[in-house]
């Protein structure tokens, strides 16, 4: 049986209220395996980032459930919100959020020290191997290329083996080799590792090396897409743009 590493029910989320109130997520129902890469892709406002904010606990729905690596968020206060998300939740932003002071190594030791555990540092220079910047351990953000600084990103929110990998437009800021390079890496962390990604994105190119692609409107799933291309990830999004367009 399939573990489930993400499982939204009916989850809606609205902002504000009366006449003026907006619904980002309406009625979303999904259901993520353990060990799979799923990107999210729709016109801006159809909900993406609410999407993700709402699942990885940084916001809290208006009403549905959401259960992550098993764990209900339901009910939860800020503080026991915070400390599941630093247990069980990595973050990847398009920008990288490094601190400049610190080596790559300092850097993806953070997470130890703000879940109060003693940092590993043999933990995080293995990460830091698997994302290929072992020699890279020393050297501080400006030291290491755009492409170098987000694997550093991955490598710290990998380093506490979190249940699901939230990335949000990860190779936006980065030039088509850095960008290949980090999703070539995401690809790896998901076949080899067993990790989960679900990653935020515009880019077909990006979208096609996910298992799979869903697509968002008015807040709602309108498709998945199943072992997607460029090119038929590129064709979904330009009906869904003639769609928003005749509405």
């Amino acid at each position: 049986m399939e573990t489930e590493a993400l499982k939204l029910d009916d989850v809606r989320k609205t902002y504000g209220s009366g006449p003026t109130a907006v619904t980002a997520l309406d009625g979303v129902t999904l259901s993520l395996a353990a060990g799979t890469f799923t990107a999210v892709m729709g016109q801006s406002g159809s909900g993406k980032s609410t999407l993700l904010q709402v699942s990885a606990g940084l916001d809290r729905p208006t009403s549905g459930r959401v259960t992550v690596d098993g764990v209900e968020l339901a009910g939860r206060s800020e503080t026991e919100l915070t400390r599941l998300r630093r247990e069980k939740v990595g973050f990847v932003f398009q920008q990288f959020n490094l601190l400049p002071t610190l080596t790559a190594l300092q850097n993806v030791l953070l997470p130890f020290r703000l879940l109060g555990r003693r940092p590993d540092n043999a933990a995080a220079a293995s990460v830091l191997e698997r994302v290929g910047l072992g020699d890279r351990l020393h050297h501080r953000p400006a030291e290491l290329s755009g492409g170098q600084q987000q694997r550093v990103a991955i490598a710290r929110a990998l380093v506490t083996k979190p249940g699901v990998l939230f990335a949000d437009e990860p190779t936006g800021a980065l030039d088509t080799r850095g960008a290949r390079d980090v999703l070539r890496l995401l690809s790896e962390v998901v076949t080899e590792y067993r990790q989960t990604v679900v990653m935020v994105t515009h880019d077909p190119i990006a979208a096609s090396y996910a298992d799979s692609v869903l697509f968002l409107a008015d807040g709602r799933i309108v498709g998945r897409l199943p072992d997607p291309t460029a090119d038929a990830v590129a064709e979904r999004m330009a009906h869904l743009g003639r769609v928003s367009e005749e509405v």
